[in-house]
């Protein structure tokens, strides 16, 4: 590993402001390169993989690190996790400092705490270990560390599959189908798309296969009244809009004005003409009121933990804790009940997190069957096997880095008789 100075200088920095997590690893390093314009690209693709490489195995360093500083965490990834040999970090150590690794990169991780071992704080660590094992938890764990791959979505308004993978690998990115979504494609490495002419023109939208496979479990119709009830960015919103063909009407519903304002761009390139984007104040929204028992699919994507999505944002395992699990399984039983007050007799609601706990999952699903007798559980297998899609997911969808390749995902599809 060629590393001099003044680039560790700048992940030392990096570290000092990204660590304490006061705002997402992503949006402090998006600030840390803006104020430093002179940094090349080379440099900023060293700094960002070093702290990323750091936040999936905090646990792991901060155990083996004496004092647990950034600049101790820095020099223990680069040793331990980043290939690089002693030797060459001679020149960036301090005394007692080669020892120090030398000791650490020899140490036995199959003998540290299984919450070391996975790098999850304790009370996730108990939560999953409850769910899945000793065994499941670590492979899982071991998935969740590993960077996700590229997803992308064809949209099938503007193009197929085939045609947009032609072009792709013409252009000389590895990208394969996706195995499961008939319209995914998976890319290697961290390839730049928002400037490819696919991109600009709307024939894809970057949007991970679990993710795509929930919109197939709401299996939208032509003609058909749908909500997107938690719509964000507006991702499974413009996929629901493919599936129908732009033909009926789609509400796009969310309470932040700033994600919404995210989807007009994209909503402008896709293409389709039937998404009525609408902000709400809350759950209990006059809009919604004046929707209630007309709409026939009913999407909640709900907020969530997202320990689904370590792959993509591991400081999200260091940024909750168990009171934020308390506040959002509150927060999705009052959403998912306002939800059921939309759909028709005959009408499906789909609910879905990507998280991995079951609190935000089964439990809030009980819960709402017990006081909702009129709803019942659709076989997710079976809904997916009628699209052509072959997956061993369960009766409630469950998707997993380590089993499917994909984010963690739960959903569920629900049926008002």
């Amino acid at each position: 590993m060629n590393l001099n100075n003044i680039q560790f200088d700048h992940i030392v920095d990096a570290l000092n402001i990204i660590l304490p997590l006061r705002s997402p690893a992503d949006v402090s390093l998006h600030y840390f390169f803006r104020d430093r314009p002179k940094l090349g690209s080379r440099d900023r693709a060293l700094i960002a993989e070093t702290v990323y490489m750091i936040l999936r195995r905090r646990r792991l360093l901060e155990t083996l690190a004496p004092q647990g500083t950034p600049r101790e965490l820095a020099l223990l990834a680069l040793a331990k996790l980043g290939g690089a040999n002693i030797r060459e970090l001679e020149p960036l150590l301090r005394k007692g400092e080669a020892e120090w690794l030398a000791s650490a990169k020899g140490t036995d991780i199959s003998a540290l705490p299984l919450a070391v071992q996975t790098d999850l704080p304790d009370w996730i660590a108990d939560r999953l270990v409850a769910q899945y094992g000793e065994a499941e938890t670590i492979e899982l764990a071991r998935a969740l560390r590993e960077a996700a791959p590229l997803d992308v979505r064809v949209n099938t308004m503007l193009a197929n599959r085939d045609e947009v993978l032609k072009v792709l690998q013409q252009d000389g990115f590895a990208a394969v189908p996706t195995p499961y979504s008939p319209f995914g494609i998976r890319l290697e490495g961290k390839p730049a798309l928002q400037h490819h002419p696919l991109f600009l023109s709307g024939k894809v939208e970057v949007q991970d296969e679990g993710s795509q496979l929930l919109g197939l479990l709401l299996s939208p119709k032509r003609r058909e009244m749908v909500v997107d009830f938690c719509a964000g960015a507006g991702g499974k919103t413009l996929l629901i809009g493919a599936l129908m063909h732009s033909q009926g009407r789609i509400y796009a519903l969310d309470v932040s004005e700033k994600r919404l304002n995210n989807l007009k761009p994209r909503l402008a390139r896709s293409g389709l003409s039937n998404v009525q984007p609408q902000r709400i104040d809350n759950e209990r929204d006059t809009k919604i009121k004046r929707l209630a028992g007309k709409i026939d699919r009913v999407l909640v994507d709900a907020p969530c933990s997202g320990l689904g999505t370590l792959r993509r944002n591991p400081d999200l395992k260091w940024r909750q804790t168990e009171a934020d699990l308390a506040e959002l399984t509150a927060k999705q039983q009052a959403i998912l009940q306002s939800a059921a007050t939309l759909v028709k007799v005959g009408g499906r609601l789909v609910y879905g997190t990507c998280s991995l706990l079951r609190e935000e999952n089964e439990d809030i699903i009980t819960e709402f069957l017990s006081t909702h007798p009129d709803f019942v559980i659709v076989n997710a297998k079976e809904i997916l096997a009628k699209q052509h899609v072959d997956i061993d997911c369960g009766e409630m969808m469950r998707l997993y880095p380590h089993r499917h390749g994909t984010d963690g995902f739960f959903a569920v599809a629900l049926e008002r008789r």
